[in-house]
């Protein structure tokens, strides 16, 4: 039975679970309240300018570099904040949630960074999202030593990877806090929590508290991050410059203002990240009322697509412009007990990394410990033993708003195979988020929300448009909805069927299936039953 515990404004709406008291102390709920306190109200008017935005795109308005800005943008004279100390070798980068094993398995990987997502790579159930904390707790402070049942040990080694923490997107709220009757928006629970335990710990430890930061859409969501980095070192009395914080450049509105994001956060900057799943997501969402913005079977919209390429280019001169770290996409692969899947499938991964490291990249990420091996060989082979490749600032790169813009250039029909691929990877990964697995390993990727989103808006946006039939997709749900309970008995599979009509096969589109009122009834059903 849930109890409810106050602390000035703020009432954690979940039953106390093992250790939890170590991270929701009175101090830690009074530095949370204070930054909801200071900041929910202009969270809450940036996702309503984010409406507002949507709607002026649908309406036909253009987008461009923003005119308000291009003095900014031709200013030579700023620059970032130089690399703060673990973080100025990037060349590999591990990402995954922040449970005990990853930790453990991340830190040890070999990698230079970890990046411990709470975001999509974790389902936000209380005992994930504070377990999570636990986890960072307790291996910054060395005690996360573990043997499990089986007799397997898991200990931290002596070179460990950098953490960097990714906080919910501004879209979210965290249901389980709430601050003067409202919902305390996700971001400043993940980043406040953190904050609050560890920052002074990483300092200490010689680093400092980093993190990275999703779902950007514009300079003033960027803004409001650099208040609140201002804020939370004042309150603690850390100095000014010391957080870090590298923005993902995930969306379509984001990618036309990347000088201005690095400029709200100068003090604070480590960078920009370019990621993919959640890119193509944003196009859709974004243009998914126009069918020159059609997109083909999602396998077959790789990097080297021309309004893809005219992104990742525009990331790398943006970054070493300014000073700042360009970090490439996911490499999602799992190994494989087929030798020669495994072979073909690292393949990939080299050259996907080799494209990144050529054109300029100073590092990339990878899904699993086995693929660090492949990217680190890369990156020294262009690296060798400098840190990055800031110096190389591609002066030779010109984007423009129409090549950012250029999806007709490879737009085309789904196949059968790639509608199938997207409905049964949409049910599996509902399967396990509802579960509480954020990350889940699916036809040998590692697969997180991003994937779901991917998947469920391209169905929606062929059904809108009708190059796919309706009763089709309905036989393919059928026909993967019965493979799912075969494969997984324990799936609730009339919810995640309901979920997946709701959200990809309605004729408006949720923006995000996670913070929908129904997938959150799920996920507190879900708590419950455990």
């Amino acid at each position: 039975m849930s109890t409810t515990t106050f602390t000035r404004q703020i009432r954690v709406l979940a039953a106390p679970g093992h250790r939890h008291d170590e991270i929701l102390t009175p101090a830690a709920l009074d530095f949370v309240g204070r930054l909801a306190d200071e900041f929910a109200p202009r969270r809450r008017d940036l996702m309503k300018e984010r409406r507002r935005q949507v709607l002026r795109l649908a309406s036909g308005s253009p987008l461009g570099f923003p005119l308000v800005t291009a003095a900014l943008r031709d200013d030579p004279g700023w620059r970032v904040a130089p690399p703060a100390p673990g973080l100025t070798d990037r060349r590999v980068e591990i990402t995954g949630p922040p449970d005990r094993r990853m930790t453990v398995n991340a830190l040890n990987s070999g990698a230079k960074v970890w990046m411990a997502d709470f975001e999509d790579a974790t389902a936000p159930l209380w005992d994930n999202v504070i377990g999570g904390q636990l986890n960072l707790l307790d291996a910054i402070e060395r005690r996360i030593d573990f043997t499990t049942a089986e007799g397997k040990e898991y200990r931290l080694g002596e070179h460990l990877a950098t953490i960097v923490v990714r906080p919910r997107g501004w879209h979210l709220d965290e249901e389980h806090l709430e601050y003067d009757g409202r919902p305390v928006p996700a971001a400043l629970v993940d980043f406040g929590l953190y904050f609050f335990h560890c920052a002074q710990r990483q300092i200490d430890a010689g680093y400092g508290p980093y993190f990275y930061l999703p779902k950007l859409e514009n300079r003033y969501e960027a803004r409001l991050w650099n208040d609140i980095f201002i804020a939370a070192q004042d309150l603690l009395g850390i100095p000014r410059g010391t957080v870090r914080a590298t923005v993902l450049i995930e969306t379509i509105t984001a990618a036309f203002e990347m000088e201005e994001i690095l400029y709200e956060l100068r003090e604070h900057s480590a960078g920009l990240n370019a990621g993919r799943w959640d890119y193509l997501f944003s196009v859709i969402k974004t243009f998914g009322h126009r069918t020159d913005f059609l997109l083909p079977d999602r396998a077959k919209v790789t990097m080297t697509a021309p309004f893809m390429r005219a992104y990742t280019e525009l990331v790398v001169r943006t970054c070493h412009k300014r000073g700042a770290h360009a970090i490439g996409g996911m490499a999602a692969q799992v190994p494989s007990k087929d030798p020669a899947a495994n072979e073909a499938a690292l393949a990939k991964v080299r050259l996907d990394k080799e494209r990144e490291a050529e054109d300029g990249f100073d590092g990339s990420w990878v899904a699993h410990p086995a693929l660090v091996p492949v990217c680190r060989e890369v990156f020294d082979g262009v690296l060798g033993d400098r840190a990055h490749q800031i110096d190389r600032t591609r002066d030779d790169v010109a984007v423009t708003p129409a090549d950012l813009l250029s999806v007709r250039r490879i737009s085309g029909p789904p196949s059968p195979e790639g509608v199938r691929t997207n409905v049964s990877v949409a049910l599996r990964y509902f399967a396990a988020w509802l579960r509480g697995q954020g990350a889940v390993a699916l036809d040998g990727l590692m697969e997180d929300a991003a994937t779901a989103e991917i998947a469920r808006v391209q169905i929606w946006q062929w059904l809108r448009h009708q190059v796919v039939d309706r009763r089709t997709v309905e036989r393919i749900l059928d026909d993967e909805i019965v493979a799912l309970g075969a494969a997984y008995p324990w799936a609730p599979v009339d919810d995640i069927r309901a979920l997946f009509e709701r959200t990809a096969m309605s004729g408006e589109l949720p923006l995000f299936f996670t913070p929908d009122a129904y997938s959150h009834h799920l996920v507190r059903r879900t708590e419950a039953d455990a």
